[in-house]
């Protein structure tokens, strides 16, 4: 088409072809119900949302609006005026009125207007330069197109700004926009030119202002004075873009919703330009390398701040979070991830150091673990615990992965052994000091393996595994250390219990008893939980050294008789230490059974009973051996050899048939020939 906008012949020739065919087709549509390409819904009246129905003519020739006399006077028949004639005439603003007065709340009518003169000068049936007459009112159509577009993107401009713009004005110029697109559409329908005023792609037109309007306000977003203290340039340029995007997007969903059809699901494209907005801004800043704190800073934003603010309820309902993804890619997260865990680690090793070091400084100044209920008790474990799960949880939440965090307790693979090292030299100087501090080492171990057993989400597999290795190689080596002086002092009553004395004197045992008892109470000063461990682990030694002896006995049970006076000592023997060790609170009641089944070895005299009671003793505790089976069978002298051997047979094809997992081993801790 030519500047002046008259179609050549054969574009006039379709035009009437098309004409022919738009007439057919229904004039109920209403202009409000199109907007870029989609239907406004209707109102609880039936009207379509924000105005009044009106019909919208496209390329018909007829005179609409021009026949209509707003305010006559004169009566429309006969002089009588009907009740509906005496009701008010709402008079609308002509098109000259609304563009003069820049009058955003009649957009709408103003484009309904245009549109309507447009099909009056392009709908009729057209005659050879039937147009050429009408050039001077094409060239002002054109000029009204312009305005009313200058005014529609005007008012879009000031979408976010309520104070300079009313809720009614932004729907209108809403709705205009929208009418002028469904126009545009129709034009594109046929094959011919367009009119100049519909060349522009009034869709893109209207992302790209509002593009630049969410660009115009992140750049120029501002923070309180208040709210910059202690704050770097960098935090306070990211914190006011990010106090904005989240003021804006409240506004978008409780204010600028209402204005928008919501096919336009205008919420989520707010969203997506905020988003590309603020991720732009942030991979700038990202790219230039930052300090260790702006470092934290910005994976802060990116990963809680930023989800933090689209999960508020008001915008989690509108917002679809999932869509928009994250503020800054892998490529330029991992090198920051990676900036802030390795500083998470050199401060968790600088820390444990220093805890470890002021520990073994108050034990060579010969200082005692402090007192707590008279336990002795030592807060580096403590210490310790608290920082790792404060430093891996904030780490979590700061990377966004509780796995990528693990890699801060790696460190301990490599630490925990300093405290190893620290609990050996005390054991190995024994000083005065140095039974309280291993005694309050044991509440630091158990704590240590609490965490460990506890919270495998703090560490990867390995570091965990290592760790409880270490753990359990310390508490075995400080229960060895506060056992030893124990065995040292019962030496001499153990070695009574492999003589004749043990069957003929009953004070052998009792005395053994007693010096037990004494040695138990000096053990005390450790956490209740961890000496309750400490004298069950006593309860297995001194055990595991009665029946040592006990296989070792110079006496020979020749016949029933005797058998059944040790099977009887043995008994009272075992009742004897369940309670002494009850007493002093171990809860390794099952040690019980080991004494209660030998002596029941002892007892039996037919060979099947003798059988089966020895594949009882090894089901429960599979690691019963042929040379016990064979030592504790010599005590009976009325045992042949073959008999023996019959029963340690008897004994090895069953386990050999059965899941052999010891689950508490005894009888290798009891060393025979």
């Amino acid at each position: 088409m030519c500047s002046s906008c008259l179609p050549c012949r054969s574009c006039r020739e379709a035009l009437s072809e098309f004409i022919s065919r738009t007439r057919m087709r229904t004039r109920s549509e209403s202009a409000e119900s199109v907007g870029l390409g989609m239907n406004h819904p209707p109102d609880q009246n039936g009207k379509p949302e924000g105005g009044r129905r009106f019909k919208l003519k496209l390329w018909g020739g007829q005179k609409a609006q021009s026949q209509a006399v707003v305010g006559n006077t004169t009566p429309p028949t006969g002089g009588r005026y009907s009740p509906r004639d005496k009701e008010p005439k709402i008079v609308a603003p002509t098109l000259e009125e609304i563009l003069a007065a820049k009058d955003a709340q009649h957009l709408c009518e103003a484009s309904r207007q245009l549109i309507e003169r447009e099909e009056r000068l392009f709908g009729e049936k057209i005659e050879t330069d039937s147009l050429t007459h009408n050039a001077e009112e094409v060239d002002k159509l054109a000029v009204d197109y312009k305005n009313l577009k200058s005014l529609i993107f005007t008012t879009l401009r000031l979408s976010l700004s309520p104070g300079e713009i009313s809720v009614e004005a932004l729907t209108s110029a809403v709705k205009a926009l929208n009418q002028v697109v469904d126009q545009d559409q129709q034009w594109k329908k046929g094959n011919w030119p367009t009119p100049a005023w519909r060349h522009d792609d009034l869709k893109k037109l209207h992302e790209s202002t509002l593009r630049s309007l969410v660009e115009d306000r992140m750049d120029n977003s501002t923070l309180p004075h208040a709210d910059k203290r202690e704050m770097s340039s960098f935090q306070v340029d990211v914190n006011s873009m990010g106090r904005q995007l989240k003021d804006d997007l409240l506004l978008v969903v409780e204010v600028v919703k209402r204005c928008y059809p919501p096919e336009q699901d205008i919420c989520n494209f707010y969203a997506g330009l905020y988003h590309q907005t603020f991720s732009s801004r942030l991979r700038k800043i990202a790219d230039f390398g930052l300090e260790d704190k702006d470092c934290t800073f910005l994976l802060r934003w990116v990963n809680e701040y930023y989800p933090q603010i689209l999960q508020k309820p008001e915008l989690s309902c509108e917002i679809n979070a999932e869509v928009l993804g994250k503020l800054l890619p892998e490529e330029l997260l991992k090198p920051l991830e990676e900036q802030f865990l390795s500083k998470q680690q050199e401060e968790l090793q600088t820390y444990i150091v220093r805890v470890l070091d002021e520990a073994e400084q108050r034990w060579r100044k010969g200082e005692e673990p402090t007192r707590e209920d008279g336990c002795f008790v030592s807060h580096v474990a403590y210490d310790i615990i608290q920082l790792v799960h404060s430093m891996v949880s904030t780490a979590a939440t700061i990377v966004g992965d509780i796995h990528k965090a693990q890699i801060i307790t790696s460190q301990l693979k490599a630490l925990l052994p300093s405290f190893q090292t620290f609990q050996n030299n005390v054991m190995k100087q024994n000083k005065p000091n140095s039974q309280p501090i291993i005694k309050a080492n044991l509440g630091c171990i158990q704590q240590f393996m609490e965490l460990f057993n506890k919270k495998h989400h703090l560490f990867q597999d390995d570091v965990r595994t290592k760790c409880l290795q270490i753990l359990t190689d310390m508490k075995q080596s400080a229960h060895t250390y506060l056992l030893k002086p124990v065995h040292v002092v019962l030496k001499p009553k153990y070695y009574l219990l492999g003589t004749s004395d043990w069957l003929k004197k009953p004070e052998v045992f009792e005395t053994l008893l007693d010096s037990m008892e004494k040695e138990i109470q000096d053990l005390q000063g450790s956490i209740q939980s961890c000496h309750q461990e400490l004298i069950g682990q006593l309860h297995q030694e001194v055990t595991a050294e009665y029946v040592k002896r006990l296989l070792k006995v110079k006496v020979k049970l020749k016949d029933r008789e005797q058998q059944h006076k040790a099977y009887q000592k043995i008994k009272d023997n075992a009742e004897s230490l369940q309670d002494l060790f009850g007493r002093m609170g171990s809860k390794e009641d099952w040690l019980n059974e080991i004494l209660a089944k030998i002596a029941e070895v002892l007892k039996l005299q037919e060979l099947p009973a003798i059988q089966m009671e020895v594949v009882s003793l090894g089901t429960s505790f599979p690691d019963l051996s042929e040379k016990h089976v064979s030592a504790l069978l010599k005590l009976k002298t009325n045992v042949s050899k073959d008999n023996r051997k019959t029963v340690k047979d008897t004994l090895s094809d069953y386990l050999k048939e059965i899941d052999n997992v010891a689950s508490r081993p005894f009888f290798s801790k009891v060393q025979v020939k």
